[in-house]
Parts: C-alpha cells; sequence; structure tokens
C-alpha cells in the first residue's frame, strides 16, 4: 500500500472507531462495572494507538517527501 492510501484508511478507521463510542456504551452497560470499563479502556486504547501511527506515517510521509502536499508553482 502507498502512504497516503494508509494514511486515508486509518483515517477512517479512527473516525468509525470515534464514532462507535456511543454505540460502545450502550452494548456493554449490561455487562459488571469492571467489564464496561475494560471495554472502554481497550477502544480508548485503540484510539490511541491509531492516532499514534496515524502521525508516524504523516511524519514518514513528509520527511521522504517533503513537497508532497505543497501548492505547485508554475516553472518560468
Amino acid at each position: 500500500m502507498t502512504g497516503d492510501f494508509q494514511i486515508m484508511r486509518l483515517q477512517q478507521t479512527l473516525h468509525r472507531l470515534e464514532q462507535d463510542i456511543p454505540l460502545l456504551n450502550m452494548r456493554v452497560r449490561e455487562l459488571s462495572m469492571e467489564r464496561q470499563e475494560s471495554a472502554r479502556r481497550f477502544a480508548e486504547a485503540a484510539i490511541e494507538h491509531g492516532r499514534q501511527e496515524l502521525a508516524r506515517l504523516v511524519e514518514e510521509r513528509e520527511t521522504r517527501w517533503p513537497w508532497t502536499g505543497a501548492p505547485c508553482e508554475p516553472a518560468d
């Protein structure tokens, strides 16, 4: 996979995970408080890991191709 594609997929996955938090709370409400907290901590850890990975990929892309994302200027 290309770097841009990986970044896009990871952004989409993070967005889905973040939007799923209210639904997660509904799904775990029948569980004991300990298990509810465990599920929430796991979801938060997964999101945090994804954010760190996204930051690493973006930094890697910028150091490898510093011109990526900069506006193009016409040649003289």
